[in-house]
C-alpha cells in the first residue's frame, strides 16, 4: 500500500501549490478534484492547462490514482441531474487526458439521495451507474463510489446491494470508512465486506455519532489506523491510503492546509510502522 493525499483539503489553491504541498509532506500520490468550486474545475481546464498539469505531475514524481468528481446524478431537477451525469462522463474523459504511464485515475463519485428515501433513490442509481461504468470501461477508467453518511447509500449492506445490482467490473468502491465509523460500525464490519471491491480509499479522523459527529484531521481523534491498515492488508488491498480533510475542518478559523497535510502524513506513516507494514 502507498500513501496519498487528496486536494479536497485545499480546493481553491492553484494546482501547482497543491502538488508541491503533497510532495513536500512526503506522500507518493495525489488525488485531484474537478468539482465546480475547485481551482481545477473541469470546465476551466483548457487543453493547454490539462497538458501542463500532466507535466507538473511528471516533474513531481507523484502518482495520480484518483480524480474526485462528485455531483448529484439524481438531483430533484431533472435537467440538472442530466447535466451532472454528463459532467461525470466528461470527468472520465479528463482522467484519460491526465493519465501518465499508469492507468487513468479512478473517478471518485457519490450517489447522493437521502437515507430516508433509500428505497426510491437506490432504484434510480442503478441504471445511471451501469451506464457510467460501461462508459468508463470503454475509456479504461474505473468508478470509485463513495458511500456517505446521510445519503441513500450509507451503510455496508446498502453498498453491497448497489454493487450487486450495477453488476459491472468497472463499478467499484472508494473505501472511506469514516462514514461507517460515525454510524457505529466497527473497522472489521466496515472493511471486510467491501475491501475486495476497493480501488481507492479516504482516511480522516472523527468523533461522535451521526448526525452529531465531527470530522477531524488524522491524529486529532482516536481512530485506530493500525487496525484499519491491518484489515486492508489482510483483505489484499494494495492501492493508496489517501488522507482527506473534511469541509468541516476547512471551515474552522486558522485552518492551514499545508500543516494539515504534514500532520496527516506523520500520523499515517507512523500507523504503517506500528502495523508492521511498508509504505509502497
Amino acid at each position: 500500500m502507498k500513501l496519498g493525499y487528496s486536494a479536497w483539503g485545499m480546493p481553491t489553491l492553484p494546482v501547482d501549490e497543491q502538488i508541491r504541498i503533497v510532495k513536500d509532506a512526503g506522500f507518493q500520490g495525489i488525488e485531484l478534484i474537478c468539482i465546480e468550486r475547485a481551482s481545477t474545475n473541469l470546465d476551466r481546464l483548457d487543453p493547454s492547462e490539462r497538458k501542463r498539469i500532466r507535466r507538473l505531475l511528471d516533474a513531481s514524481g507523484l502518482a495520480f490514482p484518483a480524480l474526485h468528481a462528485s455531483v448529484n446524478p439524481i438531483d430533484p431537477d431533472p435537467e440538472l441531474a442530466a447535466r451532472n451525469v454528463e459532467r461525470l462522463r466528461r470527468s472520465i474523459d479528463l482522467s484519460v487526458e491526465l493519465a501518465g504511464r499508469d492507468e487513468p485515475a479512478a473517478i471518485v463519485l457519490m450517489g447522493y439521495g437521502k437515507t430516508d428515501t433509500y428505497e426510491q433513490d437506490r432504484v434510480r442509481l442503478v441504471p445511471i451507474f451501469q451506464d457510467l461504468a460501461e462508459y468508463g470501461k470503454s475509456r479504461g477508467v474505473k468508478l470509485a463510489y463513495e458511500f456517505h453518511v446521510g445519503q441513500a447509500i450509507d451503510r455496508p449492506e446498502r453498498m453491497l446491494w448497489l454493487l450487486e445490482q450495477v453488476g459491472h467490473p468497472f463499478f467499484r468502491v472508494n473505501l472511506d470508512t469514516s462514514h461507517f465509523d460515525v454510524m457505529g460500525y466497527g473497522i472489521a464490519e466496515s472493511v471486510r465486506p467491501l475491501v475486495a471491491y476497493a480501488v481507492h480509499t479516504h482516511v480522516k479522523d472523527q468523533r461522535g455519532r451521526w448526525p452529531n459527529h465531527e470530522y477531524l484531521i488524522p491524529g486529532d481523534g482516536d481512530y485506530d489506523y493500525v487496525t484499519y491498515l491491518k484489515e486492508l492488508d489482510m483483505g489484499g488491498y494494495t492501492g493508496f491510503i489517501t488522507g482527506e480533510i473534511s469541509v468541516m475542518v476547512q471551515r474552522k478559523p486558522g485552518y492551514d492546509p499545508e500543516a494539515a497535510a504534514r500532520q496527516s502524513y506523520r500520523v499515517l506513516s507512523e500507523a504503517f510502522e506500528k502495523a508492521g507494514l511498508k509504505i509502497g
